[in-house]
């Protein structure tokens, strides 16, 4: 039987529902309550007919408006222990396994600060190009929630250990593209509380205190973003920004990450801002993106109806199968909080040689990964997909060193391998594939040893298998195999050549036109002819001068 904590008492839980039952039901039967009060009045109706109207209905549509939208994002840290006790955090444990009195907010505990928790921090502020406080305190931040135990969180209020800094953003190619920098207001450290377990009847919740104490680096925003889009691109970069900088894993579904959006709109050229929503309960980047889209769409609306006095300062929960935001709570404001420093913590001063060691070991960050990228002449789409994720970077960056080409490595990366992840469900750092090994069959391909077919299948079996090039290539006679069928007389294949470029006198003109990109398109069907035979090198040669008009 699961117990529930608080304030040092263990209790059943059964008996503690009881007892406390109506707390617990006021947390599960807020949405309810909200339609619940004022009933029948003409404002209220307004309020259930938006929140039913159909997805179509809710489009965003911002004419006249535009959106105001500032980011709170708790990142949980990889730490081998809690933020204030030597507890380790696991996720996935069973329940309140690992705690201790200083987790369970035990009367005559004392916190201990992990130094961890300041180093990330101090990462982070860095990577975020901020200013840091080189000395901060931490401060007792107070609110009645069960699955805090102390009945108050350690935090940082008025002296946070980064401020000032921004982050660039570059968005899809596919949604327009362009270059973004969102600015940063803080960085702050804090714990995380527990968490609540809900049961399937709703009747009672029950307690698990493992995640209580876990630290958080809390990134506040300034209210620059202007989209769903432009927000869920934001949270994707401060994701790829922890992997990294290795601080986080940057879960969402574990929790390891999680986003509070404030969202307001207001008539375009107004500079006052209109009342600010939160939005929680958003688990995935798309979520956060409908999320904000749907509450813009809800508040517009609400001022065209004439109804603007009716947007509230409130925590809106996002419910994913009904695409819509409902009332959670009326939102606290900062007074409610009763902010004092926390008195059993020393404050935390940093040293310019703590910085400065930090500063020279933190690694390449992904906007400059991307920005190096652009200089290959990659194209954007492919710069966006390499830097996205730091072990394909690395690999991508490991294949280069070893002498690959950049477009032909991110060809084959993009390409062939990226599905067969895809497929078989793993990551590139769980492939038997080497970079070394992905640049030697290259290699072979550019040197006509072997044809891109042959290639095509020494990659599946370097990638599932494991192996060197050379090694297959021997083991199953491809080099005599390609030497004796390969086509290598220039005027067969200037011949083959003559006959594609015939049969597509559109793609011709639009590549004179300055299509260039479908060489590509005409060398496969050059292939598609010769079964794969054509000797790569002359027929590029051939292909090049004949697209050209030359003879």
């Amino acid at each position: 039987m699961a117990l529930i904590f608080h304030r040092g008492i263990i209790a059943n839980s059964q008996f503690f529902s009881r007892s406390s039952g109506v707390l617990f039901r006021r947390l599960r039967a807020s949405r309810s309550c909200t339609s619940a009060r004022g009933e029948g009045t003409a404002n209220t109706l307004k309020e259930e007919l938006i929140q039913v109207a159909p997805k179509r209905a809710l489009e965003p549509n911002t004419h006249g408006f535009e959106a105001i939208i500032g980011i709170e994002t708790h990142v949980q840290l990889f730490t081998l222990t809690k933020a204030f006790c030597s507890c380790p955090y696991v996720y996935g444990s069973r329940p309140n396994t690992t705690i201790c009195p200083v987790c369970m907010g035990h009367p005559g505990t004392l916190p201990v600060l992990n130094s961890k928790v300041v180093e990330f921090a101090v990462k982070l502020g860095l990577a975020l190009n901020c200013g840091l406080s080189m000395t901060s305190k931490f401060d007792r931040k107070h609110y009645f929630y069960p699955d805090l135990p102390k009945g108050y969180q350690i935090s940082q209020f008025d002296i946070p250990i980064a401020t000032k800094g921004f982050i660039d953003v570059d968005l899809p190619v596919e949604f327009g593209g362009g270059h973004r920098r969102f600015g940063i207001t803080r960085v702050h450290m804090e714990e995380d509380a527990g968490k609540l377990l809900h049961s399937e009847t709703g009747s009672y919740s029950q307690v698990d205190l493992n995640r209580a104490g876990v630290p958080l680096l809390e990134i506040v925003s300034e209210p620059d973003m202007r989209s769903g889009l432009e927000a869920a691109e934001y949270a994707a970069e401060i994701q790829r920004l922890v992997r990294f900088l290795g601080i986080s894993n940057g879960n969402m579904q574990e929790g390891s990450l999680r986003c509070d959006v404030n969202v307001s709109v207001r008539p375009i050229g107004q500079s006052k801002f209109g009342t600010k929503v939160e939005i929680k309960n958003m688990n995935s980047f798309s979520a956060m993106s409908r999320a904000i889209d749907y509450e813009i769409s809800r508040q517009v609306l609400l001022h065209s109806l004439g109804q603007s006095d009716q947007i509230f300062q409130e925590t809106r929960l996002w419910e994913e199968g009904a695409q819509k935001t409902f009332t959670m709570r009326k939102k606290e404001g900062l007074a409610d909080y009763r902010y004092f420093p926390e008195p059993d913590l020393p404050e935390v001063v940093l040293t310019k040689e703590f910085v400065d060691k930090l500063c020279q070991g933190l690694p390449e960050l992904p906007e400059a990964k991307r920005r190096r990228y652009e200089k290959m002449d990659l194209a954007m789409q492919d710069v966006l997909f390499l830097a996205n994720d730091n072990h394909v970077a690395e690999f991508f960056d490991a294949s280069l060193e070893n002498g690959a080409d950049p477009k032909l490595a991110a060809n084959w990366i993009m390409g062939d391998i990226s599905a067969f992840l895809k497929n078989e469900r793993l990551s590139i750092t769980e492939i038997k594939l080497t970079p070394f090994e992905l640049s030697e069959l290259i290699a072979s391909i550019k040197n006509g040893t072997i044809s891109g077919k042959i290639g095509k299948e020494i990659l599946f079996e370097l990638l599932a298998k494991g192996g060197t090039v050379q090694s297959l290539i021997e083991e199953k006679d491809l080099v005599q195999a390609s030497l004796i069928f390969l086509i290598v007389d220039p005027a067969a294949i200037e011949a083959l050549v003559d006959k594609v470029l015939a049969a597509n006198p559109k793609q011709l003109e639009q590549y004179r036109a300055g299509k260039t990109r479908l060489q590509g398109f005409f060398a496969g069907q050059v292939m598609k002819e010769s079964k794969g035979k054509a000797n790569p090198l002359v027929l590029n040669k051939i292909l090049g001068v004949k697209l050209k008009g030359e003879s």
